[in-house]
């Protein structure tokens, strides 16, 4: 992982009636610790476009899709653009080409996308094709069916055009070899477990669009799948409010539903930071003991507002605008 950068903080408009997060802390014991909720704050509405990306990767994966944005694109069109950088890239080991493996030394990949009117294109368990996004954008577009999986996908995929190829690098090969000397599961928290790419964007017309892909969590079980292409768990899109995607162990997402639960929050006027904290939250009370997990939600409202909200802390998320370009910290539980 990359060294802890500077970020910037701000202050959280309202935390005191921020009632989600009382009764979570209420609940454990402890008194409401102001950290908890000033880290980050998106007090000032931010003009659109705007995309914003989890991760260091991220930040590559903005600028390609800032391109979009700012000749007048679609932001369906940013976001599937955007993480198709680090879908190619074999230096980002959580997506794509280069993703570690799973114990059978199989790259699976699970991908999903999802535009203003709530279409939505799903592959899950797809192996041999680099850009997952763009098959479940061409699920979306060119089928009748949100999700396609295994096989079904793969000769979808060729169908449409896509090349099948070796996905497994040398790098990421040596490292599974590595692990079956022990064959131990036990996912290191930030880095197999599990840096998701997610992105979100608002263009310039106020339509919003998410897209999130992944290589899934390092050494799983062969055939896991994880919330990053369950519309609702990695990702969820609803243009009257707004978006949020999600990273971290996604069975804990599908259990909650956790990114349409973020923007339902956002529907009761909660703002992204809230919103993202009280899913956070309501994950953690369910686990009680949460301090071996991580999980982090990235929201985008209608306004252009962003936020972030994690257990661990080491979550970072790239935003780019036309008044910032830059990498934050989310604020965390821990």
């Amino acid at each position: 992982m990359s060294s802890k950068r500077e970020f910037l903080k701000f202050s959280l408009a309202g935390a005191a009636t921020f009632s989600a997060s009382g009764l979570f802390t209420e609940a454990l014991g402890k008194s409401h610790p102001s950290e908890i909720t000033a880290h980050h704050t998106e007090k000032k509405t931010i003009n659109k476009p705007i995309v914003v990306s989890t991760w260091q990767h991220g930040i590559a994966a903005n600028k390609a899709a800032w391109q979009v944005l700012t000749t007048d694109g679609k932001a369906i069109d940013a976001v599937e653009k955007g993480v198709r950088v680090p879908e190619a890239d074999p230096e980002v080991r959580t997506v794509g080409y280069g993703g570690y493996p799973d114990r059978e030394g199989k790259v699976t990949l699970d991908a999903c996308i999802m535009d203003e009117n709530q279409n939505c294109g799903s592959v899950a368990f797809l192996q041999h094709i680099k850009h997952p996004i763009s098959v479940a954008r061409l699920v979306m577009d060119k089928t009748p069916h949100v999700m396609l999986v295994g096989e079904g996908a793969l000769k979808f995929a060729k169908e449409q055009g896509f090349k099948e190829e070796n996905l497994l690098t040398k790098k990421s090969e040596q490292d599974w070899r590595q692990w079956l000397v022990k064959s131990k599961y036990e996912p290191v928290i930030n880095i197999e477990n599990h840096d998701t790419i997610g992105m979100l964007a608002l263009d310039k017309h106020g339509d919003l669009s998410g897209a999130c892909t992944t290589s899934g969590a390092a050494f799983k079980m062969h055939g896991r799948v994880g919330d990053s292409p369950i519309i609702g768990a990695g990702l969820y899109v609803d243009n009257e409010v707004g978006a949020a995607t999600a990273t971290g162990m996604g069975e804990l997402m599908i259990k909650t539903v956790g990114c349409h639960l973020v923007v339902e929050m956002m529907r009761q006027g909660m703002s992204p930071t809230q919103a993202c904290q009280a899913a956070v939250e309501r994950i953690a009370k369910k686990l009680g003991d949460y301090k071996d997990f991580q999980v982090g939600f990235l929201a985008l409202n209608k306004s252009g507002e962003y936020g972030s909200f994690c257990i661990q802390s080491g979550f970072d998320y790239a935003v780019t605008s036309n008044k910032t370009n830059q990498l934050f910290n989310a604020a965390s539980l821990l």
